[in-house]
């Protein structure tokens, strides 16, 4: 249950205005705040060309993936990721990125369904549909008196959930075609079950996965040291095995590709006892220059 895990978050759901992050508005939105404005100025929408609402999501979905912080100044990451100069990839246009959007969007917990879904949730409902997800919520803020229930709002960040991870091919409206920012990922899948869609979030070995995205997230969990066991790796709250949905052999790979590229990592095995250890800790944004060669 999430109630064993999370004590110590605060949960946050709604805010998206029922918006999903399309794909140029990290950018766009991003572009905006470097240029001095504001997101409550009468110019907003004007100056980022779309409606009311959606000015307020971007800003939403701006401070999700840590583009932004809570008093709307452009985060390190936000700088490094999407500056027009010397970005990593300001149109995020390597599958690399959209793997690091997810990473932060899951870990930050500013919007707390996708850490739910990706790290318990999931775990526990291998399908699920909307009216499962929030049968879970509900029984969790039964449990737990300062977690927020509405059951409108909770169908609502499904909704958002489901549709930032996949194309709406059936779509009629071209922008919204091809609109899920992370559907490239391949992430979150469908399936028709009597009459119903249902997903399911699969662990697989991730070939897709950048290794230096992988080892960006083990220098960014705090909670590891110099010496971190494998089960750790996978099983653990924001673990990368828990946060890519990885098999123990696409951990394994990964762990084994950081080894080779990597002079300060090791991985050892002793008396049964499997670890990840680092000599020394570079900084995860190092690791980021190296593999975008900024």
């Amino acid at each position: 249950m999430v109630l064993e895990q999370v004590e110590y978050r605060k949960f946050i759901f709604s805010g998206h205005d029922s918006f999903h992050c399309r794909k140029l508005w990290l950018k766009k939105g991003y572009d905006y705040v470097k240029g001095g404005n504001n997101f409550n100025s009468e110019n907003a929408v004007i100056k980022l060309g779309v409606g009311k609402n959606m000015v307020s999501a971007i800003r939403f979905w701006l401070k999700a993936f840590r583009i932004i912080d809570a008093k709307d100044n452009v985060t390190k990451f936000g700088d490094k990721l999407l500056n027009n100069l010397n970005g990593y990839d300001p149109y995020l246009e390597d599958d690399a990125s959209l793997w690091l959007l997810h990473y932060q969007l899951v870990v930050s917990n500013y919007a707390s369904i996708y850490n739910i879904i990706i790290n318990e949730f999931r775990k526990e409902k291998l399908f699920f549909n909307k009216e499962i997800f929030i049968n879970y919520i509900k029984r969790t803020s039964e449990l737990k008196r300062d977690f927020p229930f509405n059951e409108n709002t909770i169908s609502k960040d499904f909704m958002v959930f489901t549709n930032l991870y996949k194309n709406n091919l059936d779509s009629k409206d071209i922008e919204e075609s091809y609109s899920g920012l992370l559907a490239e990922l391949d992430f979150v899948k469908t399936i028709k079950r009597e009459n119903d869609e249902q997903y399911y979030i699969e662990n697989s070995e991730r070939d897709n996965l950048n290794d230096a995205i992988f080892l960006f997230a083990i220098l960014k969990n705090p909670s590891y040291g110099n010496s971190i066991s494998l089960n750790a790796l996978e099983f653990e709250f924001n673990s990368p095995g828990s946060v890519f949905a990885l098999t123990r052999k696409g951990l394994l790979n990964k762990i084994y590709e950081i080894v080779e590229k990597y002079d300060n990592v090791s991985f050892t095995d002793h008396a049964g006892i499997k670890e990840l250890q680092f000599k020394k800790k570079e900084s995860p944004f190092t690791i980021l220059d190296r593999y975008y060669d900024k």
